[in-house]
């Protein structure tokens, strides 16, 4: 009876948080693919996209309140100023964290320590620089019920998240499938030495798979803090839940990355009725334990090389 009686409005707001949880575990997933590592400091990507929409809409806008067509130039600048931010902050982390390990031929173990030690070298950086209390994205519309879905409310938000990360979705999705950098992701992710032998620069292969990933993950930075404000712990959660949905979909896959970000959202609402908020982070973290179990390598698990 808990499950049905707020179902739609649980499913809605899922639907949102899937949204901005399938924006970074594609980054997870395309660094996955081309060097068979996890990114552990993409949170501070996240939250370094966060800082530089507020900052750029800061010195944009300044005190002034943009309204009707204007409000969507806002939005526009915040994900592109956001998605900026990430993508620069990812370059520098693969150029001084990865790289160097890189070309030494580290042992796996030293990219771990490099990437968390990077990781806290950001988060406390941020905290020291812009201070501990979360900063508010002055948002250009009243954050109200616009439309209802059986009985649903369907808040401004909602869809500024659903309209935003659909389309750099599905941008993504069409750069990996058919362009000559995504030719070259998916050849360094299938086979690396054979790329490399046909004439394929892996650094920048690697490099620009860095940046696509930190765009995405520094708008979505910028989406999450219209609502909850930025600060610098803002990563953490729910760079781990996104983590989490790349494991559920197939880390390593593009499509299942999104999928899983999607699954996750929903999942990890809709027993809210029933058992209250306070269980939601239990229900993710949950799930990535019951699929390491059960199935590792996610729904669809496959390779990157192979799955475009």
């Amino acid at each position: 009876m808990c499950f049905t009686q707020n179902f739609w409005n649980f499913l809605v707001s899922g639907l949102a948080d899937g949204f901005l949880y399938a924006l970074v575990a594609i980054g997870y997933t395309l660094v996955y693919g081309v060097l068979q590592l996890i990114n552990f400091a993409h949170s501070e990507v996240f939250m370094s996209g966060g800082f530089a929409s507020l900052f750029i809409l800061q010195a944009a806008i300044g005190s002034s309140q943009p309204h009707g067509i204007a409000s969507v130039g806002f939005v526009a600048l915040g994900v592109v100023g956001g998605g900026i931010g990430g993508a620069l902050v990812a370059y520098l982390l693969e150029r001084v964290a990865y790289r160097p390990l890189r070309r030494r031929n580290a042992p796996r173990l030293a990219f771990l320590i490099s990437a968390i030690g990077a990781s806290y070298f950001l988060y406390n950086l941020a905290g020291k620089e812009f201070g501990r209390n979360a900063l508010e994205i002055p948002s250009p519309f009243v954050n109200g019920p616009v439309f209802t879905i059986f009985g649903a409310t369907v808040q401004t938000y909602y869809i500024v998240i659903a309209i935003a990360a659909m389309a750099m979705l599905v941008l993504v999705d069409r750069v990996v499938a058919m362009t000559k950098l995504g030719k070259g992701i998916r050849a360094v992710a299938q086979d690396a030495e054979t790329a490399s032998l046909m004439g394929v620069n892996i650094d920048r292969v690697i490099a620009q798979t860095f940046v696509l990933g930190g765009l995405l993950g520094g708008a979505a930075g910028f989406l999450f803090g219209l609502n909850a404000g930025v600060v610098y712990t803002m990563g953490f959660t729910p760079a781990l839940k996104a983590f989490t949905a790349a494991v559920l979909g197939g880390i390593g896959n593009i499509r299942g990355a999104m999928l899983g970000g999607l699954l996750l959202g929903i999942a990890e609402n809709l027993p809210v009725g029933c058992v209250g908020t306070q269980w939601r982070d239990v229900v993710a973290f949950g799930i990535l334990v019951v699929v390491l179990i059960f199935r590792p390598r996610g729904i669809l698990g496959e390779q990157l090389g192979r799955a475009a």
